[in-house]
C-alpha cells in the first residue's frame, strides 16, 4: 500500500473518530479520556474493564457507543444466581413436524458485536469463566460444539470499586484478558452542572450512526499496520520489566512495594494501545509519549502491590507514575560517518 493511500485512510479514520466523539457528546458529558481509551481498545480488538462508582454513566456510555457504531448490542446483568448457560446459550429439545425430537442450540447474549458485562464481580467465578473462551478465542463451546462469535466482537465490563459485600473479585488470569482497566471518575463542577441541566428535561438525544461493523474491521487492520520503531519497542520492554520486583532492572521502590509485576502481554497491549492512539490522531508512527499515555490503563491491573505499599497509601497507579518518571528512554546510537 502506498504512503499516500495510507495517509488517506488515516485521515478518514481520524475524521470518523471526531464524528464519534461529537455524537457521544450528545449523551455523555465529559469523560473524554475514558471514551478515547475505550475506542483505542475497540480498534485493537481488545476488551475493556470500566471501574467506577454507580451513577457515572458507564452503562450509558457503552450503549451509546454501540448506537454510534451500528453494532448489535447485548447487556448482561451479572447476579449471584446467573449461570454460564445464561451467557453462552443452551441446547433445547424441539419436536419436528414428523414427530422426531432433536436438540436445537439457542444462542445466549454473548452472540453480539458489543457485550456489556454489567457488574461483572457480582457473579461467582464459575459464571465469570464463561467469558474466558469468548474473550480469548472469540468462540463459544456448548455440548462439544464450537460456535464462532460475530465479528467484530468486544466485551466491556463494569465494576463497582467500593462495594465488596456479595461480590466475587475477578481472578488475575481473567483480569489479564482485559486490555485496559479504565477508571471512570467524578465529573468536574462545570460538567456536573451541565449534566443536571440536560438530563432533567426528559429529552432523549438521537445519536447518528458513524461506523458499520465492516468499517471497524477495516480500521482495525489499519491500526495494526501503524509503524513502531525498534526504539519504542526497547522502551516498552524496559518499562514492563521494571514492574517486576525480581528483575535486576527494577527500581528499589518496585522491589519494596510490589509482589509481582506485568507479563509480556502487558507489553503487547502497550504497543497496540499506542498504535491506536497514533491512528486516532491521524499519525502513522508510535511515539514514547503514546506509550506513557496508555501505560496506566494497561498496567494498573497487572501490578500487585504488597502490604507495605498499602500502608504507605501507594496504589498501582502511583507506582506506574513513578516508573514513567524513573525508567529512561533507550540511548540512541550515534551515527558513525
Amino acid at each position: 500500500m502506498s504512503s499516500d493511500r495510507i495517509a488517506e485512510y488515516l485521515d478518514s479514520f481520524h475524521r470518523s473518530y471526531e464524528r464519534i466523539m461529537d455524537e457521544l457528546s450528545k449523551a455523555i458529558i465529559g469523560q473524554q479520556d475514558v471514551i478515547r481509551q475505550v475506542l483505542a481498545c475497540i480498534f485493537t480488538r481488545g476488551h475493556c474493564l470500566l471501574v467506577g462508582v454507580p451513577g457515572l454513566a458507564k452503562t450509558l456510555l457503552v450503549s451509546s457507543l454501540a448506537r454510534t457504531m451500528d453494532l448489535s448490542f447485548k447487556r448482561i446483568q451479572f447476579t449471584p444466581d446467573l449461570m454460564p448457560s445464561d451467557i453462552t446459550g443452551t441446547n433445547v429439545i424441539d419436536e419436528t413436524p414428523s414427530g422426531r425430537r432433536e436438540f436445537r442450540f439457542v444462542p445466549g447474549p454473548i452472540f453480539a458485536n458489543l457485550v456489556l458485562a454489567d457488574e461483572i464481580n457480582r457473579t461467582p467465578p464459575k459464571t465469570q469463566a464463561a467469558l474466558l473462551q469468548a474473550m480469548q478465542e472469540r468462540e463459544v463451546t456448548v455440548a462439544q460444539t464450537t460456535y464462532p462469535l460475530p465479528q467484530p466482537f468486544f466485551v466491556i465490563a463494569t465494576q463497582n470499586p467500593i462495594e465488596q459485600e456479595g461480590t466475587y473479585p475477578l481472578p488475575e488470569a481473567q483480569l489479564d484478558r482485559f486490555m485496559f482497566e479504565v477508571r471512570v471518575d467524578y465529573p468536574t463542577l462545570e460538567e456536573e452542572e451541565l449534566i443536571l441541566a440536560r438530563t432533567t428535561r426528559g429529552e432523549s438525544p438521537e445519536l447518528n450512526k458513524v461506523l458499520s461493523g465492516r468499517a471497524i474491521l477495516k480500521f482495525q487492520k489499519l491500526v495494526y499496520s501503524v509503524a513502531v520503531s525498534e526504539y519504542v519497542i526497547k522502551y516498552v520492554a524496559r518499562l514492563v520489566r521494571a514492574t517486576r520486583p525480581s528483575d535486576p532492572s527494577a527500581p528499589d521502590f518496585v522491589k519494596e512495594l510490589v509482589d509481582w509485576g506485568a507479563g509480556p502481554r502487558a507489553g503487547q497491549f502497550l504497543v497496540l494501545g499506542a498504535k491506536a492512539l497514533a491512528a486516532l490522531d491521524g499519525r502513522f508512527h508510535v511515539s514514547t509519549q503514546d506509550i506513557r499515555e496508555i501505560a496506566i490503563p494497561v498496567l494498573r491491573h497487572r501490578i500487585s502491590t504488597n502490604f507495605q505499599a498499602q500502608a504507605e497509601g501507594m496504589s498501582s497507579d502511583d507506582i506506574i507514575r513513578r516508573l514513567i518518571e524513573t525508567v529512561p528512554e533507550p540511548e540512541v546510537k550515534k551515527w558513525q560517518g
